[in-house]
């Protein structure tokens, strides 16, 4: 869906406030063991090799959460990081980080590791989002991280970003244009969406 880019960031935004009540209803729908179908259904759905390294997001507010999937992979000896937000219009940098290592707040109300953590490069990206279209283009919360970060990324070896989200957050189609980023694969708490 290609529109001017002004009427495209309007598009976006409206769509944002619905996205973010649609998440919000299948998160109070969701019973308690989204987060471990989620895990299974990622861990069946998506090759590792060893010593690739793995990035989730701290969950904020209603998402659905990722981190026992990094725990899994942790403890199959993957090392593992998450994102930190160093600047308006940059992509993200990865710190090294296992669960239960102490973390600070950072950016928009997520937890990141403390600047001493060591750089870190992940080659499986677990992606949030806040809706997401069976072409594999996500809606997210408006600042570009992940699309600048995967474009970076990309540009140096291969990656595979997983969209991860309840499966009430579909939606038929995500509004984008050359500058968003789809991911490879979409994974909720109720299977696995190969991108068309």
């Amino acid at each position: 869906m290609k529109k001017p880019q002004q009427d495209l960031a309007a598009i976006k935004q409206a769509m944002r406030r619905e996205a973010e009540a649609r998440r919000a209803q299948a998160a109070a729908a969701a019973d308690e063991k989204a987060a471990e179908r989620l895990t299974e259904n990622i861990l069946r759905a998506v090759t590792t090799w060893p010593g690739a390294t793995v990035s989730a997001y701290w969950p904020m507010r209603d998402e659905l959460d990722p981190l026992p999937v990094l725990k899994a992979l942790a403890k199959k000896g993957h090392p593992t990081c998450l994102p930190v937000v160093i600047g308006n219009n940059q992509p993200l940098v990865f710190r090294s980080w296992k669960p239960g290592q102490p973390l600070m707040p950072g950016s928009f109300g997520t937890s990141e590791p403390p600047p001493e953590a060591p750089a870190a490069e992940p080659d499986l990206l677990l992606v949030p989002l806040l809706a997401f279209d069976r072409k594999g283009y996500r809606l997210g919360y408006g600042g570009g991280f992940y699309d600048r970060t995967l474009v970076a990324l990309r540009a140096r070896k291969a990656i595979t970003a997983v969209g991860v989200a309840f499966a009430g957050q579909e939606v038929p189609e995500v509004p984008h244009d050359d500058l968003d980023q789809r991911v490879d694969l979409i994974v909720t708490e109720a299977g696995v969406i190969q991108p068309e």
